[in-house]
C-alpha cells in the first residue's frame, strides 16, 4: 500500500508540533520506504516510543504557513480472521495486557458496565461476542460528521447515538473492557467509499492471546488500513499534538491499493 499524506497550518506563533503520521512496523506490517517533507524546512526529531511502537515526529514551528508531506509504501501480511479466537481469564493476562482493561477519560467502562452486562453479557465468549458489539455500535450509533467534539466520550456517544469512526472506536472499546475483554485504540490511514479522506480509527481486542483488529464503522476493509498507532484512547493515538497557536487549513491522508496477498 502507499500512501500519500499532506497535512497544512497556518501557524500563528512559535508553536511545537508532535505528530503520529509514520506507518508502524511490527505487527505483519513493515515499511518498504518511506519519505517526510517540511516546509518550510525545519530541523526535527523522530523516534520510537519503547513501550507502544509509536513513531513520533517533534519539531518547533515558527509563524507562517506549514505544510508537513508523508510518503510510504508499506507491506502488509493479512492474516485471516479466527472467528474461534477465545477471551483469556484475567490471571491469564499478560502484564503489559492488563492496563488495557482499565477505564479512562474517553471510555468509561466502570460507568457503562451495566449497559455492557445488558447487551452482550449473555452471549457466548470469544470473537463472536466482540464482532456483536461491533454490530450493534454500528447498527445503534449514527455516522455523523460534526456530531461530536474533540472531548466527547464513549458514555456520551452512548447517550445521544451518534459520532464519528473513533467515537464508534471508543464505544466498542469500552463495552469490551467492561465485559473484561482488553480493548484499545488503533489509528491508521484507511480507504474510503464515501467520507471524505481523514485519519480513520479502529480498535483491537486481545483474544487467543494476540490483538485482533475490527472496524465498527464498516467503512474500510481490515486490509486497506495501515495502522499508524495504538493506546488506551484517542489521547494516545492523536495523530496531531500542537502547543502553540496553529490551525489545520487542509489535509488529504491518501493510501492507494497496490497489490493484495492473503496468508494461507
Amino acid at each position: 500500500m502507499q500512501i500519500h499524506s499532506t497535512l497544512e497550518y497556518l501557524v500563528d506563533g512559535p508553536a511545537e508540533f508532535v505528530f503520529l503520521i509514520h506507518a508502524a512496523t511490527g505487527m505483519g506490517q513493515s515499511l518498504v520506504d518511506e519519505q517526510l517533507l517540511i516546509e518550510p524546512p525545519t530541523a526535527y526529531r523522530t523516534y520510537c516510543d519503547a513501550q507502544s511502537g509509536n513513531r513520533f515526529l517533534r519539531f518547533q514551528a515558527l509563524a507562517g504557513p506549514l505544510k508537513v508531506v508523508y510518503r510510504a509504501t508499506v507491506d502488509r501480511m493479512i492474516e485471516p480472521a479466527d472467528v474461534n479466537a477465545q477471551e483469556a481469564a484475567i490471571h491469564d493476562l499478560p502484564d503489559e495486557v492488563l492496563h488495557y482493561l482499565m477505564p479512562t477519560r474517553y471510555c468509561e467502562s466502570d460507568l457503562l458496565g451495566a449497559s455492557a452486562a445488558e447487551l452482550f453479557g449473555q452471549l457466548g465468549k470469544g470473537h463472536s461476542r466482540v464482532q456483536a458489539i461491533c454490530d450493534w455500535v454500528r447498527g445503534n450509533i449514527d455516522y455523523r460528521i460534526g456530531s461530536t467534539i474533540a472531548t466527547t466520550t464513549a458514555r456520551e456517544v452512548f447517550m445521544q447515538r451518534a459520532g464519528v469512526c473513533r467515537d464508534f472506536a471508543h464505544l466498542s472499546v469500552t463495552f469490551c473492557r467492561a465485559l473484561n475483554i482488553p480493548a484499545r485504540l488503533v489509528s491508521g490511514y484507511a480507504t474510503f467509499a464515501e467520507p471524505p479522506p481523514d485519519f480513520h480509527a479502529v480498535f483491537e481486542a486481545y483474544l487467543s492471546g494476540r490483538w485482533v483488529m475490527f472496524d465498527p464503522t464498516g467503512m474500510s476493509p481490515l486490509d486497506q488500513i495501515v495502522r499508524l498507532a495504538h493506546g488506551r484512547d484517542a489521547k494516545d493515538v492523536a495523530f496531531a499534538t500542537i502547543f502553540g497557536p496553529a490551525r489545520m487549513v487542509a489535509m488529504s491522508p491518501d493510501i492507494v491499493l497496490l497489490n493484495r496477498y492473503v496468508a494461507v
